[in-house]
């Protein structure tokens, strides 16, 4: 199994110690986000780091599994929508603002010459990695979403307040006032990559991914979809498959 560094720093953004992991010593930086309630050791319990050794032991990447505030913010029923739009914008100020500035002074300790990083994400942490690549792309040159929920509306509410639109992908595609689309359209098509399978208990992010990379092709935005097959279900054993494969194609 492959061996991470462990952090625990304080965040200004969020008010409290954010833990996360740093796995290999060199390479493109790559944020990892965790599915829906998870938390930064649950790559390396369902041995997602084991499934870019290859890369992780040629220093082609580094690899940072990030933690999660999901039941403060998306999976917060008892809270108000607003209330929980607040702490998602809170955590992507956090992902954005400070963990993906610190990744980048980690790995140029390692490096030397820092690449922008990358983010990858399952489940819920497929759109947070997505929507990270789509607001702040000058921060980040890819994103990988691996079973994807990326329709907030079942999590936030309606997007006709702020905050909720400001992080709700398919609503905020349709304006150009928050996606920096005139730099994703210049990127290459492999730098916004979508997967979800066929199999169980992958309905909803199966539809989910499906309508968003038709928005992406709606607005002129590159995006390569793979849809696998109907043995394919919601996950970890494919998510390692599909980020091997994916990793391998990126950074190989």
């Amino acid at each position: 199994m492959i061996q991470g560094t462990y952090y625990k720093e304080w965040s200004r953004m969020l008010g409290r110690e954010m833990e996360f992991k740093v796995y290999g010593r060199a390479g493109v930086p790559v944020l990892a986000l965790p599915a829906r309630g998870g938390r930064f050791y649950d790559w390396e319990n369902n041995g997602m780091p084991d499934a870019v050794a290859g890369l992780l032991n040629a220093g082609k990447i580094q690899l940072f599994t990030a933690d999660s505030i999901d039941t403060e913010s998306l999976l917060a029923g008892d809270a108000a929508p607003r209330r929980r739009a607040e702490m998602q914008e809170a955590y992507f100020n956090y992902l954005t603002g400070e963990l993906a500035p610190r990744i980048r002074t980690l790995n140029a300790a390692k490096a030397g010459d820092v690449p922008a990083v990358w983010c990858v994400g399952v489940d819920t942490g497929a759109y947070q990695a997505v929507n990270c690549r789509l607001r702040r792309p000058e921060a980040f040159a890819g994103a990988i979403g691996l079973s994807g929920l990326y329709d907030m509306g079942r999590f936030l509410g309606n997007a006709e307040d702020d905050l909720v639109l400001r992080n709700s992908p398919l609503a905020y595609l349709q304006l150009d006032s928050i996606a920096d689309k005139k730099a994703l359209a210049k990127a290459k098509e492999n730098s916004l990559i979508l997967c979800a399978g066929q199999g169980g208990y992958e309905g909803d992010a199966l539809v989910d991914t499906q309508t968003l990379a038709d928005a992406l092709t709606d607005t002129g935005l590159p995006v390569h979809l793979e849809i696998w097959g109907s043995d394919v279900s919601h996950d970890w054993y494919w998510w390692g498959k599909e980020l091997n494969l994916f990793a391998e194609r990126v950074f190989g």
